[in-house]
């Protein structure tokens, strides 16, 4: 069993445009069970599939199982077992002896540009890039999960 311990922030635009960045990488996911406590999302990039389990230990941990899939069930799964999902494009910023994944929304959630940042223990200390502004991991409606039946397009 892995946990994930991650603390998510909204990205400043024009700071973020000034970034160099290493190419992207472009996802589509979508959720087969979404609640409060549990996800189970599938996800899609160009070449790879990814099933993914997570529950719910506390605002920034979660207990979470990832498994590599063939690109061709993950891309059926989507389509027979996903009503809503979301897409993005992902970078990984280094910082500070720390990996930054700013994913760049697109579709119904344009406009929308969060950075995450995985922790070794909830209270572990690191520094925060220029181009980050506020942090939301305690708003849900920034959880992918959510902003695949509510789209930032719409608050």
């Amino acid at each position: 069993m892995g946990a994930e311990i991650e603390r998510k922030f909204l990205v400043e635009h024009e700071k973020w445009a000034l970034v160099d960045k290493p190419a992207g990488t472009h996802y589509r996911q979508g959720y087969i069970v979404s609640n409060k406590k549990q996800t189970v999302r599938v996800r899609i990039s160009d070449t790879k599939g990814f099933l993914n389990l997570k529950s719910k230990v506390s605002e920034i941990t979660r207990k979470e199982f990832e498994y590599e899939i063939p690109l061709e069930d993950g891309i059926e799964i989507l389509n027979l077992f996903t009503k809503n999902g979301t897409e993005k494009v992902r970078y990984r910023i280094p910082f500070k002896g720390k990996i930054w994944e700013v994913d760049v929304f697109l579709g119904d959630n344009t406009g929308l540009v969060v950075a995450e940042i995985e922790l070794i223990s909830e209270d572990e200390e690191f520094e925060v890039p220029g181009w980050i502004t506020k942090e939301v991991t305690d708003d849900g409606r920034y959880a992918n999960s959510n902003l695949a039946v509510h789209p930032f397009k719409e608050w």
